[in-house]
């Protein structure tokens, strides 16, 4: 012990746990201790017993977890098998999917829906003309088909790296005892995948339980839980603090709920499996082949248009809230650089420092956690996974309770919205840099060390010249995801602080959907961009931590 108080690595942990214990913890002790006072003497948890609007919604928020876990699930699960078993024409392009993940954020995948599906969308006009209704896309059969859509790629990706993880020679083992191939695979491949397949649902039902932008832009019709506690937050007739904890609390404890039945299961379902050869992709010819292609091409091809739709409905002729389908012009977008750029120019200032600041922290607090392991480093590494059970409403709730006055009072500063980016997106960070880390022996340092280098000299001259491509891998995926924040950015901006997915949102409250798009298109642009940029120029793989 004495030793390590000695060493500038306990120094550096103890100073990483202050600031996130002030930024991390604090606002969520506050958001949890928020739920049990009030000036009226009742506490939140009195007040949401009392009311039957709160249990609804409750009730709702949970079904439509279900449902989209579900949904996600039929459709992810039998998409990852086929793309690793079989060879199919039109495969390569379900290469895209997470990519396709990544570029679209949540508030346009609402807003494009809208346009095509909503009571004035391209598509209900069509049907509309042809004399076939179809039921309003607000409520239930909007929210679960723009989540599905949005979500089961999260599935996709968990069951595919497992099933191509998996050693087929079980397979071929229990083949050779005279077990039919459908038979083995139920029995012997489905224990090993199935706690993936179970730990990628549990993540699609947190995510659910946390969604923001579809929520409130197509769930007007059914109370959902993140809804009521952004109303409680931004109320015309003040926010009520205590409500907005006690549904912050709540929304914790389900997420909380969810991420221990998901240890449990992994857990239980453990097999430790030797690595060994994986299944070759056997080609599907004939029927079987051109169905399989063209609904994996289908799926793609649905999962892409509301990429379409922005595109479209940026140029789109509109008046007001009715647009013009079919007739074109760039006024939009002009009107968006000439008149009001600020959201754009917020966007990036916020973002990019937000990013530089965040992956800094998270290179720094990682080797700590993998490389310099102290009393501290256990609480180090837990504090930094805890923003992955946190929705951004909540985090921004946190934020805006702690530091509106006092020693710090960040209230109305573009610093709030940094520091909410910061806290939302610091797991990519610090998971990226781990995983490089695992793989960099002690013997490098080990090695510099013993040839005089000091050790905080080797960490800058060794190690993280080793960990840049992770740190340039976390940086864009940092930034991507950034600039299409909503949910935490909403709660904390002030007026002229707008950012671009604040603005859209905005937008379509109002139902001005081509202006929308326009900010839409640019938010595109801007992810899209230092995706093409890092993976084709700088070959940067931003998904080689995945699993």
């Amino acid at each position: 012990m004495s030793a390590q108080l000695r060493s500038v690595w306990f120094w550096l942990s103890a100073l990483a746990l202050a600031i996130l214990a002030v930024f991390l913890l604090y606002p969520l002790l506050n958001v949890l201790t928020g739920s049990f006072g009030g000036s009226s003497g009742r506490s939140g948890w009195a007040m949401l017993a009392g009311d039957p609007k709160y249990a609804t919604a409750i009730v709702n928020t949970i079904v439509l977890g279900l449902a989209v876990t579900l949904t996600t699930t039929l459709i992810g699960v039998p998409l990852a098998y086929f793309t690793a078993r079989f060879s199919f024409p039109g495969k390569g392009i379900v290469a895209v999917l997470p990519l396709v993940t990544l570029v679209i954020p949540e508030v346009i995948a609402a807003q494009t829906w809208l346009m095509m599906l909503g009571n004035n969308g391209f598509i209900t006009r069509w049907l509309g003309a042809m004399g076939i209704d179809i039921p309003s896309f607000y409520g239930w059969p909007g929210l679960i088909t723009v989540m599905t859509f949005t979500y089961y790629t999260y599935v996709y990706i968990g069951t595919l790296a497992a099933i191509r993880g998996f050693d087929v020679q079980l397979e071929e083992a229990a083949q050779s005892l005279g077990t039919s191939p459908a038979r083995s695979r139920l029995n012997v491949m489905l224990p090993v995948v199935l706690p993936s397949v179970l730990a990628s649902a549990l993540l699609v039902f947190t995510l659910v339980v946390g969604n923001f932008a579809t929520a409130t832009i197509l769930g007007s019709r059914v109370p959902l839980l993140s809804v009521l506690t952004y109303q409680a937050a931004v109320a015309e007739g003040g926010s009520d603090p205590v409500m907005q904890s006690t549904l912050a609390s709540v929304s914790i404890a389900l997420v909380m709920i969810v991420l221990f039945v998901q240890r449990w299961i992994v857990s239980r379902g453990r097999h430790e499996v030797t690595q060994g050869r994986g299944a070759r992709a056997q080609s599907l010819r004939g029927l079987p082949g051109l169905v399989t292609g063209l609904l994996a091409g289908l799926l793609v091809i649905v999962s892409l248009l509301p990429l379409g739709s922005i595109v479209i409905g940026a140029f789109t002729v509109s008046r007001g809230p009715v647009m013009r389908w079919g007739e074109w012009t760039t006024v939009h977008v002009e009107r968006l650089f000439r008149i009001a750029p600020d959201p754009v120019l917020n966007t990036l200032t916020y973002a990019a420092v937000a990013t530089v600041i965040g992956i800094t922290f998270s290179a720094i607090v990682s080797y700590l956690i993998v490389k310099k392991r102290t009393i501290l480093t256990p609480a180090l590494d837990y504090l930094t996974a805890l923003p992955l059970a946190l929705s951004g409403t909540i985090i921004g709730i946190g934020l805006l309770m702690s530091f509106n006055t006092g020693f710090l009072p960040l209230t109305g500063t573009a610093s709030i919205i940094v520091l909410a980016y910061i806290v939302r997106r610091l797991p990519f960070g610090i998971r990226n840099a781990s995983s490089t880390l695992y793989n960099i022996p002690n013997s490098i340092e080990e090695a510099s060390i013993s040839l005089g280098v000091p050790p905080v000299a080797t960490f800058f001259k060794v190690v993280l010249p080793l960990m840049l491509p992770a740190i340039a891998a976390a940086a864009v995926l940092t930034w991507t995801t950034t600039v299409a924040e909503l949910s935490a950015s909403i709660i904390v901006y002030s007026g002229g602080r707008e950012t671009m997915p604040i603005q859209i949102f905005k937008l379509i409250d109002s139902n001005l959907m081509a202006s929308a798009s326009a900010y839409g298109l640019v938010l595109v642009a801007v992810i899209l961009i230092p995706i093409l940029v890092a993976t084709r120029i700088f070959r940067v793989d931003l998904f080689s931590s995945k699993s």
